[in-house]
């Protein structure tokens, strides 16, 4: 009877050291993105944002540990992505899911977060509409309609009368290149002709010989960024555009910081639209700067770090004031006209969209103190998606 005894005891013991925390006392977020394949790089950036809001701001939320679990959706699979989103919402029991990089992830797993009624804070897929998914997700990072459409009405102003466009095969540049070629109509200009580019593809040379054939005076483009938006920049340069009088306006993507450094000089003088550079002058921007830099000395945070950034800065926003009550329905509304001031600038989600409403910046490629940086010289406020 006392071996009997004694084993009873020492199963409970086990079960005792091996259970779950107790319910509540953690705050879980899962956070999907594409660790692996062509688009790992944005996703160790996320994490670095992430990783750093926790770090400067304590791991806790209303005296509740935070706990983020980090999954890899395959290079942006919506079937990976989906099955992943469902894992975390019902087997991890998240409070928040949150990352989604590639549109089709995104898009793929917001019914589920729809069905699980688990608020969805999208990182950065960019194509209008995936808010509409689920009323459960929002959006703090932009639409590539957003920064798209300011640049149509800048480029006539500004002596650019042609343009032929360059877009990427999905979702963001189908919204990139009709919100681009509304505005820039309205407001003058003529689209020569144009191409869409499959998703993925890294051999950018006969597509930029046929944007020089046009004789345009310049070529839009939108391409992801990362790799892609590097293979574009070197192929603009080895058929030397610039000399034939082919000015380059973008959307911030192919321009960002994170891959100006591999574009060298040929970025000198690019003109983009975007909602962030890492050259923003800000208080909030000079501080977020400085400890990225300090943190992760051998990167530089670009636009996916800092929306990441303000993503964990929003749930925490909310979190505490919720005192760590992260009810599904008490989260959104608490989202609802949320306002912070970011390292971008102002940021306001919209009540009835649940989309990101800031400042979007016109900016062009300098060389400052040594080294590439997008220098904002014009601005409009409080942009929306026109999607």
């Amino acid at each position: 009877m006392k071996k009997l005894l004694r084993i009873v005891l020492a199963l409970t013991a086990i079960a005792v050291g091996t259970a779950p925390a107790i319910a509540g006392d953690t705050i879980k977020i899962g956070v999907i993105g594409p660790y692996s394949g062509l688009y790992a790089d944005l996703a160790k950036h996320m994490q670095n944002g992430m990783n750093l809001y926790v770090k400067l701001h304590g791991d806790q939320i209303a005296g509740k540990k935070i706990e983020l679990l980090f999954r890899d959706d395959n290079n942006g699979s919506p079937d990976v992505a989906k099955r992943l989103t469902q894992e975390l919402a019902t087997r991890d029991n998240v409070d928040v899911l949150s990352g989604y990089i590639s549109t089709p992830s995104a898009m793929a797993s917001a019914p589920v977060a729809a069905k699980a009624q688990k608020p969805m804070l999208i990182v950065q897929a960019a194509t209008s509409g995936i808010t509409e998914k689920s009323a459960y997700a929002a959006r703090l990072s932009y639409t590539a309609g957003q920064v798209a459409s300011p640049l149509g009405t800048w480029a006539p102003k500004n002596g650019i009368k042609t343009v032929f466009t360059m877009v990427s095969d999905y979702g963001p540049g189908y919204n990139a290149l009709a919100a681009f070629t509304k505005s820039f109509t309205a407001a003058g200009g003529q689209v020569v002709g144009g191409v869409k580019v499959p998703l993925g593809n890294l051999e950018f040379g006969p597509f930029v010989e046929r944007a020089r054939d046009a004789k345009a005076d310049a070529v839009f483009i939108f391409v992801p960024a990362g790799e892609t938006a590097t293979a574009l920049m070197k192929a603009y340069a080895d058929r030397d555009l610039a000399s034939a009088g082919v000015r380059l306006i973008t959307t911030g993507d192919v321009v960002s910081e994170g891959n100006l450094n591999a574009v060298g000089k040929a970025a000198l003088g690019v003109i983009s639209s975007f909602h962030y550079s890492t050259a923003h002058d800000s208080p909030e921007n000079k501080e977020f700067v400085k400890a990225y830099t300090e943190a992760f000395p051998d990167t530089r945070p670009d636009f996916i770090a800092m929306q990441a950034y303000d993503t964990m800065a929003t749930i925490y926003a909310i979190g505490n004031q919720l005192k760590g009550d992260l009810d599904p329905d008490k989260f959104m509304t608490a989202l609802k006209d949320y306002k912070v001031n970011s390292p971008r600038g102002p940021v306001v989600i919209d009540a009835e969209t649940r989309e990101v409403i800031q400042d979007i910046y016109i900016r062009k490629v300098e060389m400052r103190d040594g080294q590439l940086e997008n220098i904002e010289f014009d601005k409009l406020t409080a942009v929306r998606d026109p999607g």
